[in-house]
């Protein structure tokens, strides 16, 4: 099967790398060396900067109205230092979340963080990892000799951001010399070249969150493309990093069945051989809330995205609010087409879950 290669015209117009419009930093954070350096990156290019003594006290961003505040917050960086080293859990995906980054550059209609990250969905970075490694080392040997597995992308896309802090690399760099410990991560950006060359030793997995070609284009601006994140896939499958996909969230449309399919063929055709051999898939569904529904209907007032609870199933949701999922029919054809999909493609793949 030929490889995959991105399409002349997409090439042409790369996705950028994240370039803020506005950056604050908290006066602990230049007592770093990431601290430091960002702050240089920042004064090299001209970016407008300001102190703060703390991310909650910044409430004048400019903007006439809720909407412009908020695609500005989208383009506001926060530096600072990590206080609480009490991490949270992470199931399904690992036994705990690594506290890299909060908030995303990216402008996905459905993304959960429209409604944890509330009215500061600014990015925020953390520069004190010494003292966030320490807390994963603690954790990984209160547990050992069981593994202990850390998300680093529950909150944030810390790949879109590592151009910045070079926090993946060092955390990749930490787990290649933990035996009990693995890292794993996921993101809608390709800008992986940095952590191809780094020692890993497996210990650290990277999966792609992918969708359909209609599903990215529609619903989630600022991210890279289609093409993009195939070709970075097949980058990271050769750097030899264990790999995964998550397709999330997957909706029904009009053409669903044609859109996933040709996802599969083209990872299929992206992938070195060998890559087969140890690959994970996390599989969900579009759901989303009342509160979500609102405020996805201010940010974004000319989605498509479907959000009519008439056609939906009520699901309780684990905090305390209902969640609107595909009825049992729709989820259930959702879930064998892909099943069959990816294991025509990928025969030794893992499924983990179907959310």
């Amino acid at each position: 099967m030929p490889a995959y290669t991105a399409e002349p015209s997409r090439a042409a117009r790369e996705t950028p790398m994240f370039v803020p419009e506005l950056v604050y930093f908290e006066p602990a954070s230049l007592d770093y060396p990431a601290g430091r350096r960002i702050l240089e990156w920042v004064k090299e290019r001209d970016l407008p900067y300001r102190m703060t003594t703390s991310h909650n006290r910044i409430t004048n961003l400019p903007g006439e109205s809720e909407l412009e505040q908020y695609k500005i917050a989208k383009r506001t960086l926060v530096v600072g230092v990590r206080k609480t080293l009490k991490f949270d859990t992470s199931k399904p995906s690992a036994e705990y979340a690594m506290p890299l980054s909060t908030g995303c550059m990216g402008h996905c209609h459905y993304c959960y963080l429209q409604t944890t990250l509330g009215a500061k969905p600014y990015v925020r970075v953390y520069v004190n990892m010494d003292d966030i490694l320490g807390a994963t080392k603690r954790y990984i040997d209160e547990r050992a000799p069981e593994i202990t597995r850390f998300e680093a992308a529950c909150t944030s896309d810390p790949v879109g951001l590592e151009h910045l802090t070079g926090s993946l690399a060092e955390a990749i760099r930490f787990m290649a010399g933990e035996p009990y410990g693995r890292l794993r991560f996921v993101t809608k950006f390709h800008h992986v070249d940095s952590l191809l060359g780094l020692d890993h030793r497996g210990h650290t997995r990277i999966r792609f969150s992918v969708n359909s070609d209609y599903v990215i284009q529609n619903f989630e601006p600022a991210t890279s493309r289609f093409a993009e994140r195939i070709e970075a896939a097949g980058k990271v499958a050769r750097a030899g990093y264990p790999l995964g996909f998550i397709i999330a969230p997957i909706i029904w449309y009009d053409g669903w069945q044609e859109g996933y399919g040709e996802l599969l063929e083209k990872l299929g055709a992206a992938l070195p051989p060998e890559a087969a051999n140890d690959l994970t898939f996390e599989l969900i569904q579009h759901r989303f809330t009342k509160t979500a529904k609102t405020v996805i209907g201010k940010r974004y007032p000319k989605t498509k995205l479907e959000m009519d609870e008439a056609k939906r199933k009520k699901k309780w949701g684990r905090w305390g609010q209902n969640k609107y999922v595909y009825p049992d029919e729709q989820a259930d054809a959702l879930r064998e087409y892909l099943t069959e999909r990816i294991f025509e493609t990928f025969p030794k793949a893992n499924i983990d879950y179907f959310t």
